[in-house]
């Protein structure tokens, strides 16, 4: 894989990026008659959102990330734009019939992050004429339910030639992470473990307490580091407990003791 473009100046993709990159490249070289359609899901923080742009990259993919407050017109204005053309003021089948036909000449790939979006109201009907419109490759980008969500779109989920489950990361993911935001630290096998550990697996923690460990390196101007040096805390994502104001506390106290007395 060291011939890859580099990613946040990375030469070797985390395990999640070959995932989608394999995805997408069996969708675009499918038999004829086969379906267009695949759904690439999984947890937040997973490294969906980075292996799309890494994709977006490798096959120069349309590549849409959803807000929740868009609508159709708004999809296929956004489209239309990441296809490189002015969207103008057209009507939305006027957008809709623009960026079929500029998918269908360029043969670029239809990347939809975020795509529980797309369900919630109702604008998959519109993705889904893309595709037929088009026949370009779509992939759907969402969290761990997209796929069960899909089912009430008999026609969308009808369509998709695979579903493929981010993955949670791996150590040598980690490995993949420490030049990147640890550069210049070598961090043992033994430190790498309890990160993946305290991170429970999400891509985008271990990448948090990589960063923690640079700053606690070159806070103490070590170049290398074990479990054993290490003395801070990780960020495993859980919400710190509710504070409590002491002099809220102080009063409650008191009075309760008067009703006591009373």
């Amino acid at each position: 894989m060291t011939d890859e473009p580099r990613l946040y100046n990375s030469v070797a993709p985390l395990r999640n990026v070959a995932a989608l990159l394999t995805l997408i490249d069996r969708v675009q070289t499918r038999a004829h008659g086969l379906p267009g359609m695949a759904t690439f899901y999984g947890p937040s923080g997973y490294g969906k959102t980075t292996a799309a742009v890494y994709a977006t990259n490798r096959f120069r993919a349309c590549h849409i990330q959803i807000q929740a407050l868009w609508r159709a017109k708004t999809l296929l204005q956004e489209i239309v734009i990441e296809l490189g053309m002015r969207p103008g003021r057209s009507t939305a089948p006027d957008l809709f019939n623009q960026a079929a036909e500029q998918l269908a000449r360029s043969g670029r790939p239809l990347l939809l992050d975020e795509a529980d979006h797309l369900v919630s109201d109702k604008m998959i009907e519109v993705v889904r004429g893309l595709y037929e419109a088009s026949g370009v490759p779509v992939i759907l980008i969402g969290e761990e339910l997209l796929p069960q969500k899909l089912q009430r779109w008999e026609r969308v989920h009808g369509r998709m030639l695979d579903w493929v489950a981010a993955e949670p990361a791996s150590l040598g993911d980690v490995g993949h992470m420490v030049p990147i935001y640890a550069p210049g630290i070598e961090i043992a096998p033994d430190l790498r473990d309890l990160v993946l550990k305290a991170s429970r697996r999400s891509i985008r923690r271990v990448a948090i307490n990589l960063a923690l460990i640079n700053e606690h390196a070159r806070v103490r101007g070590l170049r290398a580091m074990s479990a054993a040096d290490w003395k801070g805390s990780f960020f495993t994502g859980e919400a710190p407990a509710a504070r409590r104001d002491e002099m809220a506390e102080d009063y409650r106290r008191k009075a309760d003791a008067k009703r006591r007395v009373a």
